[in-house]
């Protein structure tokens, strides 16, 4: 068993932790984007099938072709990010089983591709999320959004990958306190748990 984190760790990774709309000056450099990767790979998933494919947007190029395919008030926030990520899923995850799972057939369980398409989205959604969580255990502010066209970002992105596609979004960088609005409520845990 792990040592709890302390309540300054908790605070970081959840409980003062925001969705940032707006960043401070200052860049998010390849190997920041390499230490939230390392951490994000140890996040189970189901026969460590690590669905998810990211696509890093350092420069400001990416940064704008990403935002030409955002849609309501997200463009400016991705122009303007220090950096953003797509986080894509593949659904042809199972190719990579052999080496990935090595200890059994893994790849023989998963030969139906609508099947493959919904343990995609689930496990890649999930590294998704360790990727925020990751990125905030290293003292970076996220803005993950789901306001994209998806064919316009597989089309941008993943062109050359016709078995993966975008998932989400995300900006990284230090956030401007000023970008957010008061915290939205949260339910008790009451309202949405049973205990069996």
């Amino acid at each position: 068993m792990g040592t709890p984190l302390d309540d300054s760790g908790l605070d970081t990774i959840f409980r003062t932790a925001r969705t940032y709309n707006g960043y401070l000056p200052g860049e998010v450099t390849e190997a920041d984007i390499r230490a939230i990767y390392e951490l994000l790979k140890m996040g189970p998933t189901s026969a460590n099938m690590q669905p998810a494919r990211f696509v890093w947007c350092l420069s400001q190029e990416a940064k704008d072709k990403l935002a030409d395919c955002a849609t309501g008030a997200n463009p400016p926030k991705i122009r303007k990010a220090p950096a953003a990520v797509v986080i894509g899923m593949d659904y042809d995850f199972h190719e990579q089983l052999p080496w990935l799972f090595p200890h059994t057939d893994a790849r023989s369980w998963f030969p139906d591709p609508e099947a493959r398409k919904i343990h995609a989205l689930r496990n890649g959604s999930l590294q998704g999320a360790y990727l925020l969580i990751a990125a905030r255990a290293l003292g970076f502010d996220t803005g993950p959004m789901s306001g994209i066209d998806f064919a316009a970002t597989d089309r941008a992105f993943f062109a050359d990958q016709p078995s993966v596609h975008a998932n989400f979004i995300a900006t990284i960088g230090r956030g401007d306190p000023a970008s957010i609005f008061g915290r939205s409520p949260r339910p008790a845990f009451e309202q949405f748990n049973k205990i069996a």
